[in-house]
């Protein structure tokens, strides 16, 4: 049975998360990436074609425009 990195559970699902991924000076937002999460320590784990499909969303965009676009407002934590 498949077990947890972080912690000793062993209660993983299967969960779709959104995932804010840092680009030179820019977020970039993937929605639904497909995860593994841990339901004892919320820890999420991405398979290794999950984590190839988000780094190409991200640095090499398709051609056609993103899903949406929404503004951010960024503050200094001081």
């Amino acid at each position: 049975m498949p077990e947890c990195l972080v912690c000793p559970g062993k209660r993983l699902r299967a969960e779709p998360v959104d995932k804010v991924f840092h680009d030179g000076g820019r977020y970039v937002l993937v929605t639904g990436m497909p995860s593994t999460v841990c339901q004892d320590c919320g820890e999420r784990s991405f398979s290794r074609e999950a984590t190839e499909r988000a780094r190409l969303l991200v640095h090499d965009p398709p051609e056609d425009a993103p899903a949406r676009s929404v503004p951010m407002q960024i503050y200094e934590f001081a």
